[in-house]
């Protein structure tokens, strides 16, 4: 029997609400947790590079040996080991530790701070508006290309720990963060992982449905753009059409955001890995749930995304 009753509705919202504080709650303790790994691993680096004279050659065989003992951890390449040696060096110039609003953002939002910020108290004023605005990543971007620190006051009276708002797209992006799944020695809980394996775990299946020619390149395949990193679910050549493929996996009905997105992607690919004598890439967005007609008009004008 369903209860039907707006005494038992209120109750059962703020059950919801105690439940999606607890998950935020344990995200925002995980993502710390690893901040804090970062820094002790930093550090670890910079004093090793002082006391011996193996120079930058230490972070290649590093990440080597990590990524060959926790190979579910991405955080490892030598390109994020640099990165987490940047930012150690750029926040111990100040701090013994961790600053607490530093320690309380996903590592995008670090990575992008140190990428554009030189002042440390600059930094800490951005991580502090972060948690207190619930800035996603973009929306951070576009506050510090817009100089909010200097419109908008640059003091900052005690580091309050606390969690972002649970409706705030910092806190889905918190929840949603891969580098912290990875830390768990988690794939990613997300339905296009399990999608990703189960297609994995078949691949010669696969491209045998998909037809001759397809020839496997990478999977979660990385590409640098402007200094940000962006993955490709997965990406193929196809020998007979002589152009690569990329294939974006989606758990959910077809939204147009997608198409732009691949659109991005299939750019970058021309760009960074097409040879002249290749063709323009292709691009298949796979959705479990899709609607024909927001198909149609998302893809519509983009001349170079296929739809199935």
């Amino acid at each position: 029997m369903k209860i039907q009753s707006s005494l038992y509705n209120d109750w059962l919202n703020y059950i919801k609400q105690k439940i999606k504080t607890a998950q935020l709650t344990a995200s925002v303790t995980l993502n710390k947790q690893l901040m804090y790994l970062y820094w002790d691993l930093a550090k670890e680096i910079v004093q090793k590079q002082k006391n011996s004279n193996w120079g930058d050659g230490i972070l290649e065989q590093l990440s080597i040996d990590l990524r060959l003992s926790f190979p579910k951890i991405k955080g490892f390449s030598k390109r994020n080991l640099y990165a987490i040696r940047q930012w150690f060096l750029f926040y111990s110039s100040e701090f013994e530790f961790v600053p607490q609003p530093v320690a309380q953002i996903p590592w995008g939002h670090n990575r992008l701070i140190i990428s554009k910020i030189k002042n440390v108290n600059e930094a800490i004023f951005y991580s502090f508006e972060t948690v207190k605005n619930g800035w996603n990543r973009d929306q951070l971007e576009n506050q510090i290309n817009h100089k909010y620190y200097f419109s908008k006051g640059k003091s900052i009276t005690n580091f309050v720990d606390t969690l972002p708002s649970i409706q705030s797209e910092l806190a889905i992006e918190t929840l949603k963060n891969p580098y912290n799944f990875d830390f768990l020695g988690l794939e990613d809980d997300a339905l296009e992982k399990e999608i990703e394996n189960a297609l994995m775990n078949r691949l010669t299946d696969f491209l045998l449905e998909l037809g001759k020619g397809f020839s496997f390149v990478g999977r979660q395949y990385s590409l640098i753009i402007n200094k940000n990193e962006y993955i490709i679910d997965l990406l193929f050549y196809h020998l007979h059409l002589r152009c690569f493929i990329v294939i974006e996996l989606k758990s959910g009905k077809f939204k147009p955001e997608y198409a732009g997105k691949l659109n991005f992607y299939l750019s970058a690919v021309d760009s960074q890995l097409k040879h002249p004598q290749d063709n323009p890439s292709i691009g298949l967005i796979l959705c479990k749930f899709k609607d024909k007609i927001e198909v149609e008009y998302a893809l519509r004008d983009l001349k170079k995304t296929n739809r199935y």
